[in-house]
């Protein structure tokens, strides 16, 4: 091959089409895939020179921005020291460090870290840990209530409890049965409720499963923490353990360090991911209470927890997980949480009443704008890949949710580039108005 020619865009394109199966995508693709080269701050650059900003964190990982210098350091610092190592009979400094300056933050009284490596996994952990919890306790229940629409990853236990449709059709028969109750829409809390009481009533209810205040994949779609509230002291009343699932919502992103932060109860189980490395490296974590590790004390084998990956506690993702909350906790990065927010409520109250707009919704970092259409809301909406090409077109990476635009920016965004964006929805809301 020429040399100028290898590694061109079009070659990556190409070679990338024939070994390369991409996550959430069709074989039969509707577009190529941008073969990006090189990250800095929200910008990602592609091979051909393009400079697109990254307004979705690139799925919701990145908080400080692409090629964070600290974060990167950490890593490579670590990579000199200790790269990884079987954390079965072994440990190392960086988890012990991670899981004493994490868990003071959250908000029950989580204090055991179980790690894995991904968002979906730390789910699979909580399911399995809630369920083994009663068995231990020879007390066994095996029914789990969550939410209509949720969404918690792609591992059979997360997808059992996750709404069913066409992501899992084809694997419905082998999802254990699961309790849904109503998403608690606005001003119609009370169904969720009373529905959630009755099956506390009827069922032996091992775990109740949630995304704290905002549904990221369906949409995200928001609701009042005053009903979570009464849905998690309800449980608890029942003796109902409760599994937050702060994956996307976890690290500030709805304004507060978790969105558990807004409640008055707290859960016993919460599972992260994504932004707990800073988007670097694959790392998950489940934080427990004592009360549930209290079933696993014991010297019969049968009442171990028999659960682990390869990669736990990766040493270069605790780096990672460890840099990250360096800068999440100083100063500059919540003033920037703040400003992110701020500017969201103004152009909330700006496009609100747009003749294209359904609804728009805010929390913390988080934007969301409902467009009206023919189809309804649906994540399958036809014109989904119209509005993903508008922006892309523009140098902006939005990836709707069917017909919900949303934006989740890494923090170091400016408000020059929140302003740019911003102008980019306000001319694609007035053309979707005209058609």
């Amino acid at each position: 091959m020429h040399k100028n020619l290898e590694n061109s865009s079009a070659d990556l394109q190409r070679r990338d089409s024939k070994h390369i199966w991409h996550p959430f995508s069709s074989l039969v693709p509707a577009m190529p895939v941008l073969p990006v080269v090189k990250g800095e701050g929200v910008w990602l650059y592609t091979e051909d020179g393009r400079k697109i900003l990254d307004g979705v964190s690139s799925w919701w990982v990145n908080l400080h921005g692409h090629a964070n210098q600290h974060i990167a350091q950490a890593i490579a610092k670590q990579a000199q020291t200790l790269e990884h190592v079987i954390f079965a009979g072994f440990t190392h400094p960086g988890a012990i460090q991670l899981a004493e300056r994490l868990l003071p933050l959250l908000t029950g009284q989580q204090e055991l870290l179980f790690f894995s490596d991904n968002g979906s996994t730390a789910v699979e952990v909580a399911l399995k840990m809630s369920l083994q919890y009663w068995y231990n306790h020879q007390k066994p229940r095996y029914k789990i209530i969550a939410l209509e629409g949720a969404y918690h990853g792609d591992t059979f236990g997360a997808m059992s409890v996750g709404e069913r449709g066409g992501f899992n059709m084809p694997f419905e028969e082998h999802l254990f049965e699961v309790a849904f109750v109503p998403f608690p829409e606005k001003e119609k809390e009370s169904d969720t409720i009373n529905a959630f009481r009755k099956i506390l009533e009827k069922e032996a209810v091992a775990a109740f499963i949630f995304e704290p205040l905002v549904q990221g994949s369906a949409g995200m779609r928001m609701y009042a923490p005053e009903v979570l509230d009464t849905l998690i002291k309800l449980a608890h009343a029942a003796g109902v353990l409760c599994i937050a699932d702060e994956v996307m919502t976890g690290f500030g992103r709805t304004g507060e360090l978790f969105a558990c932060n807004y409640l008055q109860e707290a859960p016993d189980l919460v599972c992260l991911s994504k932004g707990i490395t800073g988007g670097f490296m694959p790392l998950g974590v489940t934080a427990c209470t004592e009360a549930v590790a209290s079933a696993f004390r014991q010297a019969d084998p049968a009442k171990t927890f028999y659960h682990g990956h390869s990669y736990t506690a990766n040493p270069l993702a605790c780096a990672a997980a460890l840099a990250s909350l360096d800068l999440l906790l100083a100063e500059p990065c919540k003033a920037q949480l703040q400003m992110i927010g701020g500017q969201h409520l103004l152009f909330m109250e700006k496009i609100g009443q747009h003749a294209a707009v359904k609804e728009v919704r805010s929390r913390g970092t988080i934007l969301a704008i409902e467009l009206k259409t023919a189809e309804g809301t649906s994540y399958h909406n036809t014109r989904r890949n119209e509005l993903y090409q508008y922006f892309l077109d523009r140098n902006i990476l939005l990836r709707p949710l069917g017909n919900v635009l949303y934006l989740m920016p890494p923090y170091v965004i400016s408000r020059e580039e929140l302003q740019g964006v911003y102008a980019a929805v306000e001319g694609l809301l007035d053309s979707w108005a005209e058609n």
